[in-house]
């Protein structure tokens, strides 16, 4: 069994009743949100496997894409786990910044930095 990358780690199911959710072309069952992030994979050649998206109430929502160990590709939506207080926004400014002012670190060595910095470390 896969181990849940870091980007994945707290995202629940925006409407628990899509589970379980069953893959079209092999007939592979994820019978839980968890199951399905854990058994499928991130999308090829360095996509992102996830995607903002707005509801039509504008709640935020995350849409996840993976592949099903047959290569299909499969989404469903999550929660968001987007800090908006001021204390988020301003950590998405600074990281923001950071990535800018050095374009050499990556995106998570940018996310350790910014980390280091609002916790005063």
């Amino acid at each position: 069994m896969n181990k849940l990358s870091n980007n994945l780690v707290g995202l629940t199911a925006f409407i628990e009743t899509s589970f379980p959710k069953k893959c079209s072309v092999c007939g592979a069952t994820f019978k839980t949100a968890a199951q399905f992030l854990i058994e499928t994979q991130n999308m090829p050649n360095g996509r992102s496997s996830l995607k903002e998206a707005l509801e039509e109430d504008g709640k935020e929502i995350v849409e996840v894409f993976r592949n099903c160990s047959c290569g299909s590709t499969l989404m469903d939506e999550f929660n968001s786990r987007r800090d908006n207080s001021n204390t988020g926004k301003k950590s998405r400014v600074e990281f923001e910044q950071l990535l800018l002012n050095n374009r050499h670190l990556s995106i998570e060595k940018a996310r350790i930095e910014v980390l280091k910095q609002i916790t005063g470390m």
